[in-house]
């Protein structure tokens, strides 16, 4: 694999009981972003700690008694890269005292908003110049993000449409506790995007997928979907991952397809490229307990080998996307006690980032 100048660690590996999580994955030369906690925020039921690759967590505002009156944290939001690809990015973030991070990350996605000058280039906000949340509510028992914009809202290029629902719903359902989003406008709740029709008439979830692209020869009617990460490269050649959801020929083990599929690489090698060993096989993989237990074959891999981090990381996001496996064991040619060249250990489970191709200075 030719190695490239990969967007770098800015926070240490964080442990959390036995699994080891990353505490984020990718940065961009932007403005400097310090170690940090996953934020807290108050759902209905009191304060929780952030914990899936977004690391913040789904409901309110911070507590009355918020130290400070501020929190300082990062929020992963879904972002236009230069190449059309909806694509996560970690912005750190300072919070008023009861400001709240879903709302925060709406914000941030308004296209010449007031917080533009924080994002990365190469890279547009997908909602409307003009929008405002007028609204943000969390349902709790649903675990679904209810959120109500100004009427600027529907003022967008059609052709934008379904990125603009994908980078919504990838945003908000990367936090701790949503799993959907409902979409309202002036207080109306929308059944189909208003320009192209894109029907939402249901909660927004992760299974709408993200950059949607069918595998070759694929009846896309008898297909299944894979959620697969790449990596695209800056215009100063710094490396960030790329959710692809693939459709591909139905199988026993969307698990199994998911980790070919990743092996086999990006269709569109212009763009996207494979952050994996290209003669490394898959020589068994199943979850057991909440852990995604992977064994590859590799005939180049000796004991010893220091491993690229990004394509170790690349596994671990693409496995715990396609199931509902926590943490994922990797083992090459048996050996399990795996070192990246980050100096990070993979000998335990391995969780998702807290964040996802975060800013750096």
């Amino acid at each position: 694999m030719i190695q490239k100048k990969w967007i770098r660690y800015t926070a240490m590996v964080a442990l959390v009981a036995l699994p080891v999580v990353t505490a984020g994955c990718g940065l961009f030369s932007k403005q400097a972003s310090k170690q940090i906690d996953p934020p807290q925020v108050e759902t209905g039921g009191g304060i929780q700690n952030g914990g899936g690759e977004e690391a913040a967590p789904s409901g309110q505002a911070l507590p009355d008694n918020a130290a400070a009156a501020a929190q300082d944290s990062s929020v992963t939001v879904y972002l236009a890269d230069r190449n059309g690809y909806v694509a996560p990015v970690s912005v750190p973030v300072t919070l008023a005292e009861n400001e709240t991070y879903p709302r925060r990350a709406l914000e941030l996605m308004v296209e010449n908003g007031m917080y533009a000058s924080s994002l990365p280039e190469d890279f547009r906000p997908l909602i409307p110049q003009g929008t405002v949340v007028l609204g943000y509510d969390y349902d709790e028992e649903r675990q679904v993000a209810k959120v109500d914009f100004s009427s600027a809202f529907n003022d967008y290029y059609a052709g934008d449409e379904r990125s603009i629902v994908e980078a919504i719903t990838w945003t908000l359902t990367a936090m701790t506790g949503i799993k959907g989003v409902e979409l309202s406008v002036e207080g109306e709740r929308l059944a189909e995007m208003p320009q192209a029709a894109y029907p939402i008439d249901d909660v927004l979830t992760r299974s709408i997928g993200i950059n949607i692209e069918a595998a070759d020869g694929v009846d896309i009617v008898k297909s299944s979907p894979v959620t697969l990460y790449f990596s695209a490269q800056t215009l100063h050649d710094e490396q960030y991952y790329v959710p692809v959801t693939r459709l591909v020929e139905r199988s026993d083990s969307a698990l199994l397809a998911a980790m070919e599929e990743l092996i086999a690489g990006p269709l569109n090698k212009k763009e996207l490229t494979s952050v994996i060993w290209p003669d490394v096989e898959v020589a068994g993989l199943e979850v057991k307990d909440g852990v995604a237990v992977l064994d590859l074959e590799d005939e180049s891999f000796g004991k010893g080998s220091v491993l690229p981090a990004e394509m170790l990381q690349a596994v671990v996001l693409s496995l715990t996307e396609n199931s509902n496996a926590a943490t994922v064991q990797i083992r090459i040619n048996g050996e399990s006690n795996l070192v990246d060249d980050q100096q990070k250990s993979y000998s335990e489970p391995v969780g998702r980032p807290h964040h996802v191709n975060a800013l750096k200075s």
